[in-house]
């Protein structure tokens, strides 16, 4: 996370000054980074509270925390794979940003044999404030939002983004398999009266690409895919870089 991070802040800071009509333009190159993680974590969004969690028992268990940069709600990194996409915005709003990169995820996952959806709108319950507020929705897949990724209604797909100025950083998670579910085992106390609702949510409200297809996803042909998919959805082509970050050409 720490290296999004700091790709998004190197980025921005090759960025050309405003135009005449206010608008912000960066010219750095865009950049498309997969990556797993060993040992499993729990990222938490930039405003939640470490103490929804049970440091001990993560510990126990072997699995670090950390913050994102992003807001956003807790996800388990275990059985998916994470991107993380720096882009200069270019005058484009948020939204585009995120239906731009959706493409290239939707594609992703259609590569592999998963036939995704984006979320109707409507769907989401992240207006609701109560939902916000509720122990059960600690966990980023216990909520849908806005133009979530889905599989036939539930949850594939967590993202989140943030600028740096005239530069974009959106990283997410893509289920895998349902690794992700064990969050429930790691809340703080607080929350554990709510560990038997929340599983149940997670289990109604998730899917993975494994559980899809029937069979196990490597990391590698998850990582391929995801190359792919931006390839074909932004009509661009990745140069290879160092260990499994693409940059476009």
């Amino acid at each position: 996370m720490e290296t999004d991070e700091s790709l998004a802040a190197g980025l921005a800071g090759s960025a050309a000054p405003a135009g005449p009509t206010g608008s912000d333009s960066a010219g750095g190159i865009p950049l498309l980074r997969v990556y797993g993680w060993k040992p499993h974590a729990v990222s938490i969004g930039f405003h939640q509270r470490i103490e929804d969690f049970d440091l001990r028992a993560l510990q126990r268990a072997g699995i670090d925390i950390v913050r994102r940069p992003t807001g956003g709600r807790a996800i388990l990194h275990a059985d998916e794979i994470t991107y993380s996409v720096v882009m200069p915005a270019e005058g484009r709003s948020p939204r585009e940003i995120y239906h731009l990169i959706s493409a290239g995820l939707l594609a992703a996952l259609q590569t592999l044999g998963v036939e995704a959806q984006l979320a109707d709108p409507a769907e989401g319950d992240e207006r609701n404030p109560a939902a916000r507020d509720d122990p059960r929705s600690v966990p980023c897949f216990s909520s849908s939002a806005k133009y979530e990724i889905q599989f036939d209604g539930r949850k594939l797909v967590g993202s989140a983004q943030r600028r740096y100025g005239g530069t974009v950083l959106q990283h997410g998670s893509v289920l895998l398999g349902p690794g992700h579910r064990r969050i429930v085992e790691f809340l703080s106390s607080e929350g554990r009266s709510a560990r038997p609702r929340l599983e149940a949510d997670l289990a109604k409200r998730t899917i993975d690409a494994g559980t899809i297809l029937n069979r196990e996803v490597p990391f590698g042909e998850a990582a391929r895919a995801l190359k792919k998919g931006f390839e074909l959805a932004c009509g661009i082509t990745f140069e290879d870089a160092p260990s499994t970050v693409f940059s476009t050409a």
